[in-house]
């Protein structure tokens, strides 16, 4: 600012005490001055919602930093920003702990049993199990009362198989049963099962050398009739095979990676083409072509900054809830997010081959096809590999709004 261009400095920092950043405009700094008006009303309408209006008043350091700044400049003079900048960023950084409440947590009994089981799950991932078979024998007993049966008709049992018996057989609300167990599997743990609407344990057994075992549960039934008890135990067969776990989670984990796949697939069909409209270096010949490129690169800015869940949720009640719905939330948003990066590339290539096929009298398509081209393809790549495994990251969050793969298959 030269000598006939400055501003009376008592007023330009008059101006910026009434309104921060009015005496920067003053001094014709428009674009300093307009950062500092909404910059400082948008931090401290910021610190209002958040419940940190006590903050506001240490703001007013920076307000006083703005009249000194706006007293320099019309002398002439350009104060550094670095120390606002730095006492902005400490006064969120302070706002960023209190709001997402920041504290060592004290675990309680259930909290650290969670913890433990993650840990002890990732420590042994279920891939494999042993082979193994279930042993059951059932047998009958009766509540007295009107209405009970008269006698008991035992399940048959083979010789030779699992068997148990339940003594006494009849019985009322609060007896104690004993059940003995013979022919089962020797030194080996069991489980007794009480069968109806709902399987209600009644408790464990252990068989010994022989394979029999001896227990006793309180009989809580009350309502007259006959009821059952099932003794279950399960014993290894030796040998190994996938887990159900595994089972059930292998597709879908696959499902994911074609879904990102395909996904990927299509918003390259889409973004490769767009992505030369989308280049400043080679829409800027004319009127026409510069409009083109604005609104090519609007459409990427736009499919991009939706949030990939939201496009998700759209495509599930739009197309229904399926791998589908997925496929199309990840090519809409790649469209955007690969369309930008592959415009970007073209935008940064030497223009020495352009000019040297353009020189032999090539039209425009052949000046891409031999000049633009084979100095794009390894960043499109490059590119493209990278959005594949984005989008394998985010195939796995969009399933959890109905968008298929193993993130359906987690909600």
């Amino acid at each position: 600012m030269n000598g006939k261009d400055q501003k009376n400095s008592i007023i330009a920092a008059v101006l910026s005490a009434i309104l921060p950043g009015l005496g920067q405009i003053y001094s014709h700094e428009w674009r300093r001055g307009l950062v500092i008006l909404i910059g400082l009303t948008a931090q401290a309408a910021l610190f209002y919602g958040v419940g940190a209006q006590w903050l506001i008043g240490v703001m007013g350091l920076i307000w006083l930093w703005n009249i000194w700044d706006a007293f320099s400049l019309a002398k002439g003079i350009r104060v550094s920003t670095a120390a606002p900048i730095i006492l902005i960023l400490i006064l969120n950084l302070i706002v960023s702990w209190k709001v997402t409440d920041i504290h060592i947590p004290s675990f309680q009994g259930e909290q650290r049993k969670v913890i433990g089981n993650i840990v002890s799950g990732l420590g042994k991932p279920d891939f494999i199990s042993q082979k193994t078979r279930q042993i059951t024998a059932t047998a009958k007993y009766i509540v007295i009362g009107p209405g009970a049966p008269a006698s008991i008709k035992q399940p048959a049992v083979k010789h030779g198989e699992p068997s148990i018996t339940l003594s006494p057989s009849k019985v009322e609300k609060g007896t104690i049963i004993t059940v003995t167990g013979v022919d089962f599997t020797p030194q080996s743990k069991g489980s007794m099962i009480l069968l109806g609407a709902d399987e209600i344990p009644a408790g464990s057994f252990h068989t010994d050398k022989n394979g029999r075992f001896e227990m006793k549960f309180v009989n809580d039934r009350y309502i007259p009739g006959d009821y059952f008890v099932q003794a279950r135990m399960v014993v290894p067969t030796g040998g190994w095979s996938l887990s159900s776990t595994l089972k059930d989670a292998a597709p879908r984990m696959f499902e994911t990676i074609y879904l990102a796949f395909i996904g990927t697939a299509l918003s390259l069909i889409f973004a490769l083409p767009l992505s030369f409209l989308g280049a400043r270096n080679l829409m800027s010949g004319n009127a026409f072509c510069r409009a083109v490129y604005g609104l090519v690169r609007v459409m990427f800015s736009v499919l991009r900054s939706v949030e990939v869940l939201i496009i998700a949720v759209i495509a599930v009640a739009a197309v229904g809830i399926g791998p589908f719905a997925g496929v199309l939330a990840l090519a809409i948003h790649g469209i955007g997010a690969l369309g930008k990066l592959y415009s970007e590339a073209i935008e940064s290539i030497e223009h020495g081959p352009i000019e040297a096929i353009k020189s032999t009298g090539a039209n425009d398509l052949q000046t891409v096809v031999y000049a633009v081209v084979p100095q794009v393809v390894p960043q499109f790549i490059a590119f493209t590999l990278y959005r594949w495994d984005i989008n394998v990251r985010m195939a796995t969050v969009i399933g959890l709004v109905g968008g298929g793969g193993i993130g359906y298959q987690l909600i």
